[in-house]
This record gives structure tokens, sequence and C-alpha cells, in this order.
């Protein structure tokens, strides 16, 4: 590795040529206002909203009074369509906030927040104002109990998509110091005065503040109460138990500064513009910076900075920074674009409208950084890996978990050797009734030659849609350390993943989508969202003390009616756009998926449902010790949302498996006997009609199993009909749910499955063939316990996925989910499994009773032992035996 780390300059601003129809909708000239991105909805591509400032300024050069007076403030609102380049004013229904400049604004989802500011009238009020874009309507947000009262000159953004923070500002007597927190998944709303540990910033005003993607919320900059401007920047991150703090950022900033504009791309602040003492502009190279936090460094556009500069250095005239001479601007960010609107240039308003890219090789948060050693002098919380929720180890040190923390003891290895005869023997049954009922046409289990070739010709033709990769590095929270600690969020690049590419080899190597609408579908009284308020508690939820299930039979069969026609509707392979969040195999550790939500974001409009879909690959129930609250919340979430929770079905979600499994016991045994049997068949009714794979921007299908030998195209799946049971299913459905991938890469073709007679696995050339017929670039199955939560096979063409940690009480795996984002980079994210509680029964019999319950069933019925573990000694040495 290089000595020097790989940064990257600040870029060049140019002026982007931009389009309205009428001069209503164009912003015109102004200063003192906000511009906030708005992601792109279902109906309308992304946006950027402006809203407010001044328009008009008096005194100046032209008078004789000293100084100017900003004049002319306004409510407007105005929306640039970032895929027309045209700007639109905007007149949404309700009640709007008074006309204001020097106010603050944060996108929350599809809404923008707007907070405080500055008028004709004087200051203000503290009250939130949210502009929601998909209902096109303005909203007043009740908050109660004390809140930051009136302000202006402060900042504001959402940080770890939950939390409203607000810094600094003046309220008309002082300048201020002190931050406050918004919960938005806590009603009723209140503002909570935050008392931050650490080296805590100054009272200032004018500054800027933006929160990276993970959580970090930067403030920069702004003027202290003399007026003096100030240079520093500080972070502010939550930590797992709670407490927040303050950490000083690292490197020399080009040149003090205030009322100028930051937003981050990725890891890179990007600053711009500002004002010194008296008014006078940032010139020369300062006028354009980045603070890159993941190398801890500030960048201009000749590269690293060692010293303030504030003044220009040199004589020659730089279009691009005499562009920046501006104070009172706004920015935002989309993709890797940075956008500037306005400002004031002396005694002028501007009007004119700016673009820069961000580096190609920019710092990502979520990327590692092309850096020597890094510096033991940059502080903890600037790091790359760095995300919200982190909680620094005692002697600030990274604590990265090695994938031999996973290894298994030998008890654990003995449990998983023992032969899985239960599992192989229902295997076994239903592939005979499969064979009894069905003789596979020859169209069901090959191609025709010319639909081959018409793939392949496809397949060769030029793409310039992005390419699925899977990103170099997973995001993990380690095991949780007993304490207020709790888990600590790292990132390993996947080469220290030892089990999970143990199996494959290392190699060098805009059609529209249905966009139906789903009517959400009744529940008596509200039954889904009761279900909802009930276990959707990431944080706080607790197994209940006697076991006992809170919904009876009725209530069940309700639930599974209103899911059900919204299944009965879906096609059978799914249509899905990026980006998406892929759930493997749960198997009733409701646990687990709480604390998956909790770490990685959960479906719900306090979470991140606005932003991202929610796929889950199947077997819900089975094994674990709450398959009720598994499948009961996974369906109301999809009544709640149906165009965005999506649920494809495993091999477990039929009723000749999960009768043996775990699930019809624990019906019974939560239930009742009567009621418990009839909820247990009412669940099997529902699954005979949930959609059986997807496709994510027609690039990457996700399944259950795999292709097992029949599947050669996606056709075949879809021509599946539902309803549709396991015996009256043909090879198809089989290979569908049940298949798995070979040993490794270099195990081709097909060969006899270890699961049972008749189930086959399938070599790195089957799924190879499989992505090019059908023009695909990534098959994510679930269906097999692996180590890490993840692993890749075929040169990774193909991930298996796996969310339940310690399956089964023994295998002591971690549990991941995959997060396809919008350019299709595919990000693992972790969990590993919780250390035994160190309370005793007496004091933790809730967990007790149920890691008892859970063992005693698995004890009987052995699992399928995990992904690259010893099989069950059976004899499966021939192809005649399938």
């Amino acid at each position: 590795m290089s000595s020097k780390p790989w940064l990257y300059p600040a870029p060049t601003y140019r002026t982007l040529e931009t389009y309205w129809d009428t001069d209503d909708d164009a912003p015109g000239p102004r200063c003192g206002h906000t511009l906030t991105a708005v992601a792109a909805t279902k109906t309308h591509g992304p946006r950027l909203i402006l809203f407010g400032g001044a328009t008009a300024i008096e005194g100046g050069a032209a008078s004789s009074a000293p100084g100017i007076r900003l004049a002319g403030v306004t409510n407007s609102v105005h929306s640039y369509d970032v895929l027309t380049r045209k700007w639109t004013r905007i007149k949404p229904a309700g009640e709007p906030p008074s006309p204001r400049a020097a106010h603050a604004a944060a996108a929350v989802g599809t809404m923008v927040v707007f907070q405080g500011g500055i008028g004709p009238a004087g200051h203000s009020t503290d009250d939130l104002y949210v502009l929601d874009m998909d209902k096109f309507k303005w909203h007043r947000v009740v908050v109660q109990g004390q809140g930051l009262g009136p302000r202006y000159g402060h900042v504001m953004d959402l940080v770890g998509q939950r939390y409203l923070v607000t810094v600094s500002g003046n309220d008309g007597k002082r300048v201020l110091s002190d931050s406050w927190a918004l919960d938005t998944a806590q009603k009723p709303y209140a503002w909570a005065k935050l008392s931050p540990e650490g080296d805590r910033p100054s009272a200032r005003m004018y500054a800027t503040a933006s929160a990276r993607s993970d959580g970090m919320f930067l403030l920069c900059g702004g003027r202290d109460a003399s007026g003096a401007p100030l240079s520093d920047a500080y972070g502010l991150l939550m930590h797992r138990n709670g407490q927040w703090e303050w950490t000083l950022a690292p490197g020399v900033s080009p040149s003090p500064r205030y009322q100028h504009a930051a937003v981050f791309v990725g890891a890179r602040l990007h600053v711009t513009g500002g004002a010194l003492r008296g008014g006078r502009a940032v010139e020369g190279e300062g006028a354009i910076a980045v603070l890159d936090t993941a190398a801890g460094v500030w960048l201009d556009r000749s590269g690293l900075v060692t010293s303030s500069r504030t003044s220009k250095g040199q004589n020659d005239y730089d279009p691009p920074l005499e562009l920046m001479r501006r104070c009172r601007h706004a920015a935002a960010s989309l993709g890797v674009r940075i956008y500037i609107y306005g400002g004031l240039k002396g005694d002028i308003l501007l009007d004119d409208f700016l673009v820069a890219e961000n580096s190609s090789f920019q710092s990502e948060v979520n990327s590692p950084v092309s850096t020597s050693e890094k510096s033991p002098s940059v502080p903890r919380a600037f790091h790359a890996n760095t995300t919200f929720g982190v909680s620094p180890s005692s002697d600030g040190e990274s604590e990265i978990p090695s994938s031999s923390g996973l290894s298994m003891d030998k008890n654990s290895m003995e449990k998983l050797r023992q032969a899985s005869a239960a599992e192989a023997e229902a295997a076994s049954a239903v592939w005979q009734a499969v064979q009894s009922q069905s003789s596979p046409p020859p169209e069901e289990t090959s191609v025709s030659d010319d639909n081959s070739q018409i793939a392949e010709t496809l397949s060769d033709g030029s793409d310039t849609e992005a390419d699925v990769r899977l990103h170099p590095r997973a995001v993990v929270v380690a095991k949780e350390a007993v304490g207020n600690l709790g888990g600590m969020v790292r990132q390993l690049s996947l080469d220290q993943f030892e089990n999970e590419s143990r199996r494959m080899i290392p190699m060098n190597n805009d059609l529209s989508y249905p966009n139906k609408k789903f009517t959400r579908q009744k529940s008596p009284q509200g039954l889904h969202k009761k279900i909802i308020s009930t276990l959707l508690r990431p944080r706080n939820w607790k197994p209940p003390a006697n076991r006992k299930f809170f919904l009876d039979s009725y209530e069940v069969g309700e639930l599974c009616y209103a899911a059900e026609q919204i299944f009965m509707q879906e096609q059978t392979v799914l249509q899905l756009k990026a980006p998406v969040k892929v759930f493997g195999d749960l198997h009733g550790q409701f646990g687990d998926l709480m604390r998956l939500f909790d770490e990685y974001g959960f479906p719900s409009a306090a979470g991140d449902i606005t932003y991202i879909d929610y796929l889950f690959l199947g077997d819900y129930v089975d094994r674990g010790q709450h398959s009720l609250e598994t499948i009961t919340l996974l369906l109301a979430l999809k009544i709640e949302y149906p165009d965005n929770v999506h649920l494809i079905r495993g091999n477990h979600e039929a009723a000749d498996i999960n009768a043996l499994f775990g699930f019809r016991i624990e019906c019974i045994e939560r239930m009742g006997e009567s009621d418990g049997i009839w909820a247990w068949t009412r669940f099997n009714q529902l699954f005979n009609y949930l959609p059986l794979a997807a496709l994510i921007e027609k690039k990457i299908i996700c399944m259950h199993g795999g292709i097992g030998r029949s599947i050669n195209s996606v056709e075949q799946i879809e021509k599946l009909e539902r309803p549709i049971t396991m015996d009256a299913g043909s090879i198809i459905l089989m290979d569908l749910l049940w298949s798995d991938p070979t040993e490794n890469d270099g195990v081709e073709g097909l060969r006899p499955n270890a699961r049972g007679p008749g189930l086959v696995t399938f070599g790195p050339d089957r799924v190879m063939d499989f992505c090019k017929r059908n023009k695909l670039q990534l098959i994510i199955r679930a269906h097999e316990c692996v180590m890490d939560g993840f692993e890749r096979f075929a040169q990774g063409q193909l991930i298996t996925l796996f969310s339940a940690t310690n399956y089964c009480g023994t295998a002591n795996n971690a549990g991941a989910i995959l997060v396809v984002g919008r350019g299709l980079v595919v990000v693992p994210k972790l969990i590993h499994p919780l250390p035994p509680p160190i309370q005793s029964p007496e004091t933790s019999p809730e967990r007790v009773i149920d890691d008892t319950w859970m063992q005693e069933l698995n004890i009987q019925r052995p699992p399928t032992p995990t992904r690259g573990r010893p099989q069950p000694d059976l004899d499966r040495n021939s192809l005649a035996y399938i």
C-alpha cells in the first residue's frame, strides 16, 4: 500500500442551465433561503425544494446609508425536477409557514421539515412545519413540552434517519451553543435538550451542518458572539446507550467562514463560499473546500490543506473561484452532484444555479479509504467506519470482530453432525408425492434452442445501466458487550470473512415496471395496526412471560384474509425496484428480526420505509421460539405497506414441513389446542398464495432455494399458478424451494443433496448459464445456514443469505441482510449472536423458557448442517438415487 493516502481535491463548480414555464416558476434572485433534496417517489423523480429567503435588498452602493438590509422575505416554494432540469413554483394545500429567512430545513423521506428563521414581523415561531411532497400539503406539527424557542441562523438535519437535531443560532438576545433532538419515531413529539459529552463547540450562528448517511452530524464554521468567523468543525454522534458526544474534527480548514453552505456526498463534506469579518467574502482557493471525514483532512482544489488560506494568494483571474465568492446561498446534494442556488455577492442578490460532481473516486461512508495506516492523531469518530450508534472502545481503538469469533465448540459441531433424519424423511415424502402427481413436460425442464439463442444475443448487447456489484466491505455489529456499550458497528473487508470466502474461487473478473397499486386491505378495528404497535419494537421488545400469544384464532383468520387478498393480486415473480433490503431465513427468531431492525432500520414511517423496500425470502416459521410473532408482524406490515414490504415463500411455508418442525406445536402450546390447530391451518392456506421469487431491476433474482436441475428461465417460475401446495406442485417448485448450491465452485453439474432423496445441488456452471440466459447478474437465495450470515458462490454470481443468528441454538453463526442500493451496489450488514444471559433464571425467566423450548424441539429434530460443515453420513453417491 502507498505511504500516502489517495485524496481527491475539491471539485470545480459550473453554471447549470435550467428551464421554467412562467416567470412565477423561476425562483429569482434571493439569499437566506434553503435548498433541500427530496428522493424520488413513485410518481416523481428526485427534486430539490427551495423555500423562503430574502428576494430584495435595501441600501448598498446606491444608498447614502451604510450597509445593506434584506427585504422581500417570502414563503414561496419552488421545486426543481432533476431529470427535466425544470423549475416550478408550487402552492401546496394547507396553512404555509410565515415568510422567513435564515431558517433551517431537513428532509425526512419525501417530506421537508422547516423550523425557525426571521421575517418581517421578527422571529418566526418555533413550530415545525412539514411539507409533504406526496400529499402536496403543509402540516404544522404539534410539539409538546418546552421547545428550543424562536431562533434564526441555526442548523438542523435528520440524524440516523430518526432524530431531528438542531444546534446553535441566535434567539434575538444572544448567540447560542445549545443542541436539541426530536425523536421522529416517538409520539407525542417533543424536543429534548442534549447534554453531549466531549469537546463542545462554542456559541455560534450562521454555521452549517449536514448529517452523514451513517448518522454523523457535522457542524462547520459560523460566527461567534463577537462577530469573528470560525474555522473549526465538530462531529456529533449518538452512542448505543443513548449518550451523545461531540468530537473535534481533525485537519486544517482553508478558511474561517460563516453564512456559507455545506453538504455531504458520501464521507466528503463539500463547503462553499461564506463571509469573513465585516462581511468580506472568502476568496481564493478557500472558497471551495472539502472535509474528507474518512481520511480526516481538509482539501481544496489544489489538494491537501496544511495551513489556513484567507487570501487569494494569486493574481490570475480564476472564473470558478470568482463564481463562488458569495454568502447566504444554499446547497443540496443528490447522488454525486452538489447543487447551489443564489446567495449574496457584495450588495447583489444572485439567481444562478451551480453544480459540481464529487470525485468519482470519492470516499464513501461504507467504503474503504485507500490511505496509509490511519494516523493515531485522527480522532476515532472521523474514520470511515464510524456509524450512527457506534460506541468507541475505552482505549479508542477499533474493535473489529474476526471471523474466528464465529468458531463452533465441539459440542455444537457434534450436534450438527447428527443426521437430520426427520427433515430428510419429510423432504422425501414431499418429493415422492410430487413425483407421483406430475411428470414434468419438456418445456418445464428445458428452454428451446431458439429462446437460448435470443437470450444469448441479448446478453451480448451493450448495457448502459448500472452493473450489480458486491460492496468490498460488510457492516458488522459485534457480539453484544455486557453493560451500556452494547453492540459496536464496524466494517470489515470481505476478505476477512474466512468462512464466507472459503467456497468461492477468486477471479478477476430502462424497461418499465408494472406500477400496480394495491388497495390497503382493512382489518377489523385496525387489527394490523394493533399488531404493529404491539410487536414492532426494535429496541424494547420482550417475549411474553408466559409464552401466551396475544391474538386469538378469529384475529388470525382476519389477518390472513386481509393479507391473502394482496398476495392474490401480486405476480408469482415480483418486479421490484432498488433500493431493497433483503432478509434471509428467520425461522421464528423474532429477537434477531428486532435486532436487525434496530441496527439497520425498520419498516415504518418513523423508520426508513419511505426510502427503501423490504424483501423477505421465506422460512418465517419453524425451529425458533417465536414463529407466531414473526409471521404475524410480517403479514401486518404487508397490509400496512403493500407496495413496499414483500414476502416470498420458503420450503417451511408448507403444512407437511411445519407440522414437524415446530410451528404447529407452537400454535397449539401458545393458543390452545382448538384455536392453535385452526390458526396453524389458516396460516398454511395463506402460504399457498405467497409469491415464489422476485426480480430487482431485472438484474437480480431472489428466491428461497435455488435453480436445481429444472429451472432454466424466469418464465418457468412465472408460469406456476397459485394457490399451490407442495404435493400438487411440480419439480420446478421443489427445485425452487429445496435445492442448494454444491459444496464450492470446484464442484460443477448436479449432485445428490443430503437433505433427502430426489433433491439436488447445482454447480457454478448452472448458475452462470442461468444468469446468461436470463440477462441476470446475481442470484440471492436463502435456505442454508452460513457462518457469516452471507456467502458467495459461482465467482460471486450467487449469494446465500441467512438472517437468524446461532441457528437452533447450536450453530453460533452470524445473521445478515443485504442492502441493494439504487446503484445496484450490494452491501452485507451483519449481527452476531447474543452471548448467554448473565442473569439467573429467576431474573430472566422468559429467555430461559424460550431457549429451553427451542433446544428441546431441535434435539428431537436436528437441523440441516450449516453450509460448509460436515454433512450427515448418508449414502448419496449416485445421481441414479435422485
